[in-house]
């Protein structure tokens, strides 16, 4: 299907809403965690709940979302199955094995997305310390401009380089750093990933991917506490926003 087709159809579905449209959101978690020094960031405590256990949680108690797929390595499929049912976590209906790569495994857990899904978000498993507000505003762009992702000013200054030296120094006021989960149109994110895997493309995020269709993702509310667990450090920083949003 062509990116005007898909448009045209995103339009007509939002204007014949009477309630939330059917949501699915895919959790990306089939990374190594080879800069967590032998620590599997999944499932590392994090006050005391595993990461991806946090992750689930706020994911099952969005109204936007009616479906949860977690995408993940072989290994873990039991360990998150586990705490699937621990935490009670009943809108995860599929717990898949990922592939070689992101594009790959986010295409994996689209292609077993529910039919009723209009809008697909996709969030990253070890990003534990997401909100209901950020959730929110995703979808509620996305429901408006077919793509969305949370994003925060960046405010340290930025140089590209070139062969070691600083090249430039683009305007910070013009650079965001994105976050998840992304939200999309459904139809789009499909055409968008089958087309970045038969291209061979390099991405980072979803939204590139959309990007290439021609697709300009909307901006929606970040957190600079909406932080993904990368090394050892971050889980420090996590327990610090766990402790401030406590009152500890």
């Amino acid at each position: 299907m062509g990116v005007k087709r898909i448009m045209a159809k995103a339009v007509k579905r939002a204007v014949t809403w009477n309630e939330l449209p059917f949501g699915t959101a895919i959790v990306a978690a089939a990374g190594s965690s080879s800069r967590m020094e032998g620590e599997d960031k999944l499932f590392a405590q994090l006050g005391g709940i595993p990461v991806i256990a946090r992750t689930l949680r706020e994911l099952e108690a969005s109204p936007n979302i009616q479906e949860i797929i977690v995408v993940t390595r072989e290994e873990s499929i039991i360990p998150v199955a586990d705490l699937c049912a621990e935490f009670e976590i009943t809108k995860a209906t599929k717990i898949l094995v990922g592939g070689a790569d992101r594009t790959e495994s986010v295409l994996i857990g689209v292609q077993e997305a529910s039919p009723k899904a209009r809008y697909i978000a996709v969030h990253d498993g070890a990003r534990p310390l997401v909100t209901q507000d950020v959730i929110k505003d995703a979808f509620s762009k996305a429901y408006k401009f077919h793509a969305a992702c949370p994003a925060v000013p960046v405010t340290d200054t930025v140089k590209r380089s070139d062969r070691g030296f600083v090249a430039e120094t683009p305007d910070r006021r013009t650079l965001f750093a994105v976050q998840t989960p992304q939200v999309f149109e459904a139809d789009i994110l499909k055409a968008a990933l089958y087309n970045a895997k038969s291209k061979g493309l390099e991405i980072t995020d979803d939204c590139g991917a959309v990007e290439a269709l021609g697709v300009k993702p909307a901006l929606s509310q970040g957190s600079y506490e909406n932080i993904k667990i990368t090394r050892p450090a971050d889980l420090t920083v996590a327990e610090a926003i766990l402790a401030s949003r406590s009152g500890l």
